[in-house]
Formats: structure tokens, sequence, C-alpha cells
């Protein structure tokens, strides 16, 4: 009986495969997308279809055609302003600008290995797990650095590697909605999210920051990494047995070099942050609020507002000292050169963002958005389907989504046009839908195999079982995702009924 279950769960895995493969590049789907916006605009223009705007009661509005002279007039001098006007845009190419020299000077690579070799052998599984969740901060750099470092420390300690590779893994990708510190997914998520609350009520829109769900996704780093190690040595290392391979393992430690860069790097990042605070909690100090009390003074303030180049500031500071130290920096020259490889690096961003800025500012100047918003947000009341099971189904429809799609900022900038302004409708905050969206995004990405980093994973883990596929892999990060979905979710739940902010300023319901 189990046979046959573990048969059709991996047969409708290779249906996800075959079926995901098939779909277009993200460019290309935008790009299909902003054409399909165009014609239906041109069809659903003549009905007639109107609304009244949720924010200016007594103005009614209609879908425009993008087929009329106007509206081709519209498409084709907006086309550069789209492309540069794209929300994550800036946001997502100034932060790397200082992540990225945080990650090519080796800093981040670095530090997790000396995090993970310093914790004690029995907190060793916490420690890789959190050491995962944490590596967000540096984007990508995680899936390259941990999964291999985590399969090794497991072999050097007699336990099954793929065990390791597999806690890791899990942090990396099920907890990169989980993080201590803002990273550049608060940004480019954030973003479009800011600008999908536009639509509906764009003075709130101004009033968001993209620190909106930090209070949440901090404490998540916990509850992620307590549910990561549980999972890893009471379901996943049990399953696996004893390691009967040949991949003998010793781990070196840091070279003396680097943990004196890092030491250094220590040291330049507490005087940014001392820095970073003098600039808004002071009372007079000149990024600081001046409405409301000191509270509001700090989360409304022009600090919060320039969270984006702060936090490129907070990396690319302690990147440089480390790569002064450790001499992978010897000249401006090497700072330019690494900054331009990170630049590089981005390249199918940037085309994504072409595309992508299209279809969301299409979207937008026909007023489908708003108008799917309001009559959305009727259909949902009517069937009585808001609250709790409201955000567990949109959980689902995200999670869903994420089998098929890998990119979170496509699926992202694809969703949030759509979903948030019906949950604003329904009186739930952007901030809200957005959490609901990062954890479906988070949980559900250690088990699909469009995933960008899973056919690396795979390829690490075949270093220690040849016979390593994709129904392998699945099957061992199964049990994660169910509990990392599940458990973040009754988190979410929880956090709700205690009428908890998100972050600051991120409330969870929407008043217009």
């Amino acid at each position: 009986m189990a046979k046959g279950k573990k048969g059709l769960f991996l047969r409708s895995l290779d249906r996800i495969e075959v079926v995901g493969n098939k779909l277009p590049h993200p460019a290309t789907l935008f790009a299909i997308l902003a054409l399909l916006v165009i014609l239906l605009s041109a069809a659903l223009q003549p009905l007639g279809i109107s609304v009244e705007h949720p924010g200016e009661e007594g103005t009614m509005v209609e879908i425009k055609n993008l087929l009329s002279a106007e509206g081709i007039q519209y498409i084709f001098t907006s086309m550069t302003d789209n492309f540069i006007g794209f929300a994550p845009l800036g946001v997502v190419l100034l932060t790397m600008l200082g992540i990225g020299i945080a990650e090519r000077t080796g800093l981040i690579s670095a530090l997790l290995r000396g995090f993970v070799l310093s914790v004690p052998n029995r907190f060793i599984t916490l420690g890789l797990v959190f050491a995962g969740i944490m590596s967000s901060v540096a984007s990508d750099a995680g899936y390259v650095v941990l999964p291999p470092l985590g399969a090794l420390i497991f072999a050097a300690l007699g336990r099954h590697p793929l065990a390791g590779l597999a806690a890791a893994f899990a942090g990396v990708s099920g907890g990169f909605s989980a993080n201590l510190l803002l990273s550049g997914t608060d940004a480019m998520l954030g973003e479009m999210t800011i600008a999908a609350a536009a639509i509906i009520d764009p003075a709130y829109a101004e009033t968001m920051n993209i620190a909106m769900n930090w209070l949440f996704i901090a404490v998540s780093v916990f509850v992620l990494t307590f549910l990561g190690a549980w999972v890893t040595e009471r379901i996943v290392e049990p399953r696996l047995g004893a390691y009967k391979g040949d991949q003998k393992e010793e781990l070196e430690s840091l070279q003396p070099i680097e943990k004196k860069g890092l030491i250094w790097a220590s040291i330049s990042v507490v005087v940014g942050v001392v820095l970073a605070s003098l600039l808004v909690i002071p009372s007079n100090a000149p990024m600081r609020g001046t409405e409301g009390d000191a509270m509001a003074q700090i989360i409304q303030s022009p600090f919060m507002s320039s969270l984006v180049p702060i936090i490129a500031i907070l990396f690319f500071i302690p990147g440089l000292t480390y790569g002064i130290v450790t001499k992978s920096i010897r000249s401006d020259k090497d700072v330019a050169s690494q900054m331009s490889d990170t630049m590089a690096s981005m390249g199918t961003f940037i085309v994504l963002a072409f595309t992508a800025g299209q279809f969301v500012a299409f979207f937008n100047e026909t007023n489908m958005g708003l108008v799917l918003g309001v009559y959305g947000a009727e259909l949902l009341g009517s069937v009585n389907l808001t609250g709790i099971p409201l955000i567990l189904l949109f959980i689902l429809i995200a999670s869903v989504i994420n089998l098929f799609i890998g990119s979170a900022s496509a699926k992202w900038a694809m969703m949030a046009p759509v979903f948030v302004p019906i949950m604003m409708q329904l009186g739930y905050s952007p901030e809200l839908t957005q959490m609901a969206y990062r954890i479906a995004d988070s949980s559900t990405n250690i088990i699909s195999p469009l995933m960008t980093y899973f056919a690396i994973i795979i390829a690490f883990a075949q270093k220690y079982d040849k016979k390593m596929g994709i129904g392998t892999l699945v099957s061992t990060m199964v049990p994660y995702s169910m509990f990392f979905l599940i458990g973040w979710t009754i988190m979410l739940i929880i956090w709700m009924l205690l009428g908890i902010p998100l972050g600051p300023g991120g409330p969870l319901y929407y008043h217009p």
C-alpha cells in the first residue's frame, strides 16, 4: 500500500516537472501576459464594466482599451518608464551592490563556515539549519556554500552526509523568508507589495516600508530552526539509516587570515550599526520623523524609507573591510570589478524586470487590477470566505503555483496586483498578504523540481549517492516542506489571533 502511494506521489511530481518545464522562461511569460492584458482590455472595454473606486467614494472606474489610439500611444511612450519604474529593479540592484561585495570577497562564505564549525556537535543540526536560514541575507550564496558543507560536517561526525545536506538545504530554501536581518528579498517583495497596494489606496502605500514583515520573520527563524532540526534528527536521518559509502571527510578550520578578516569585519559592522542608529534614535536625529510619539517618529521616518541604501552600506562596509584584510581587495579596481561582476550576475533579473514592468504597468493602466480586486472581494464576501479560512486558501494557492514557477519575484509580480487589492477590499493588510505568500513560497521551494538550485543540490548529493535523482531528493525534503508549511501557518494564525503587528508599520488589517 505504501509503495503504491509513493508511486502515485512520484508520478504526480513527474507531471509537475513536465508541465513546469513546458512553461516559457519567466521573462517570456511576462511578455505573453502583457500581450494578454492588451487583448483583454480591448475585449472588455466595450462591455462597459465599471466599479466604484474603493478609496474615492462616488468615483466610477472603467476598463481602458490599450488598443485604442490613446492606448497604443501609452504603450510606446511609457515603455522606458515602465522598465525604469518597475518597483523592485532599483532596490534589488542597489542592495546587491552591497551584498555582492560581502559575497565576492569571501566574507559570507567564511562567516557561514566559521559559525557552523564553531557549534558544539550536539547542537550541530540546529546550527546548520539556523545558518541556512540566515544565509538568505546574501541572496543565493547559501545554496552554494551550506548544503555541501552540511554533508561534509555530517560525514566527518560519522552521520549520514545526505541528512546534513538536507538540513542545510531546508534552512537555505525553506527558510528563505525568515531572517533576523532585512535582506534583498524584503526589498524586492516589499516594493512589489507597495506598488500593488497603491492600486487601491496610494496614500496608504506611501506609509508602507520594506521592513513590514520584520518582526514576524525574525521570530520565524527560531521556529523554523527547531522544526528543521527536529525533522532532520527524528525523521530524515533515521529514514536514511547508517551511511555505508566510501566518502570520508575531514573538516578544515578557517585560516588565520580568514579569522582576522572576520574580526575586523565584525568591528566594522558594530561601527556601522552605531552610526546608522545615530541617524534615527536621538530626538534631534536628521532622519527621524516629526509626527506622533517617539516610536511613531522612528517608524514613519526618512530612515525607514531609506532602508535599501542603508542595508547596502551595512553589507558593503564589512565586505570591503574583510576584502582588504584578506587581500582579496588590493585596490579600488578590485572593488569596481567585484561590483561589476555582481551586476553581471543580475542580467537575467534585469531582462525579467523589463517584461514584468510592462505587464504590471499595463495591468494598472487598464484598471483591470482595480476592477478585479473589487469583484474578487465581492465574490469571496458572498460565500463568506473571510478570516483564517481565506488566509489558508491563499497560502494553498501560492503553494501550488510555486511548484510550477520557481522564481519568487516572478510569482509575486504576477500575484501581487491581483491578490493584494482583493485582500485589502476584505480588510486584510498588504503586509499580511505578503507574509502569507512568503510562507507558501519558502515552504514549498524545497520540493519544487523547478526551483533554480534544485539540480545543483542533486549534483552535491550524488557525491554520496550515485543514484540520487529528483524523486529521491523530493521524498527526502517532503517532511521539511510539510512541517514548515504547517508550523509556519499555525504561527501566522496565532499571530493574527493575538493581533501582533508583523513589523514596524506592518498591521494585520487594512482600514481605509
